[in-house]
């Protein structure tokens, strides 16, 4: 019986490794660099969570002290995530208004619409860069451009904006929500998806602008809306080039413009701390995680899509 069961589930099996092997090669380069190159160094810095090691001697087992301290004892922490956390409420909001109000006024079919969205789309491209974060560096120092038109314009001394603390992170907040372009992209592919035929009847019935922005283009743009604010979170919690570069590395003046980031960096590579790194990391995986979880978990209060019922 075994020698029939054999040689009828062979060619089947025959079948299968001879239909599915040339997927299997063409999916081996990302799978060997997906095990190597992210599921080995995360399941790498997890044990190392756990450790006390500085890249100079072997790592030893603390267990759960990282953790301990980063809680009790860690000052520094609180208020990376406090900068974090007020970065990220300031910046999301103003970027996707931003960039919702200028894809409007894109949808309206003004004369050269293909060459202001590529135009807009640009600091998206280049915002995150070095060389971006050392030109906001310049326009907004004591003697930089910014001062210089507020005296010609209004007689204005200004002040150096990046080394004042009660100033600083505002700065990077206006820096990231000048790279509105990748959620304008999207938002207007969302309104170009909406029927005309809407704001039409919208019209005859009365309904001024303003409500049929709230009472069509809101609820018709909501998944797309979504997604934007899922996206940006996540973006702006991951946030280091313009903190690192304006600050000089140092999340300065007074750690107003300290990252959640940018300290993990410090902790990591100025005192090599990898083990207390590495949980910081963590953390900021699960805080991540948390975020997106809740905000899935009420969208389904705000976000309707065309198939339900």
């Amino acid at each position: 019986m075994n020698g029939v069961r054999k040689a009828q589930t062979s060619p089947a099996r025959s079948r299968f490794r001879d239909e599915d092997l040339p997927g299997y090669l063409f999916m081996a380069p990302w799978i060997l660099g997906f095990l190597l190159f992210t599921l080995g160094p995360t399941l790498a810095s997890l044990g190392l969570a756990f450790t006390k090691f500085d890249l100079l001697s072997p790592p030893q087992w603390i267990g759960v002290d990282n953790f301990t301290f980063m809680f009790t004892q860690d000052q520094r922490f609180w208020n990376a995530l406090r900068v974090t956390f007020v970065y990220l409420l300031l910046e999301v909001p103003l970027k996707l208004a931003f960039a919702l109000a200028i894809a409007m006024a894109m949808d309206k079919g003004i004369r050269g619409g293909d060459l202001y969205r590529a135009l807009f789309y640009v600091p998206s491209l280049l915002g995150g860069s070095v060389a971006i974060a050392v030109l906001w560096r310049q326009l907004f120092q004591g003697d930089g451009v910014v001062n210089q038109v507020l005296l010609w314009l209004f007689g204005v001394q200004g002040p150096s904006w990046i080394s004042n603390p009660e100033t600083s992170l505002y700065t990077l907040v206006i820096l990231a929500v000048w790279q509105f372009g990748s959620p304008m992209i999207i938002f207007l592919a969302g309104l170009r998806q909406i029927p005309a035929e809407l704001y039409e009847a919208a019209s005859i019935d009365g309904a001024t602008r303003w409500k049929q922005f709230w009472r069509i283009t809101l609820p018709l743009l909501a998944p797309v809306l979504f997604f934007n604010i899922v996206f940006q979170t996540i973006e702006a919690f991951k946030a280091f080039t313009p903190a690192f570069i304006i600050s000089g590395g140092t999340g300065g003046p007074v750690d107003s413009t300290l990252f959640y980031t940018l300290y993990l960096y410090q902790e990591a590579f100025a005192h090599f701390r990898m083990g207390y790194a590495s949980a910081l990391a963590w953390v900021l995986l699960v805080i991540i995680g948390v975020c997106t979880t809740l905000s899935f978990l009420a969208s389904k209060y705000w976000v309707f899509y065309e198939d339900e019922r």
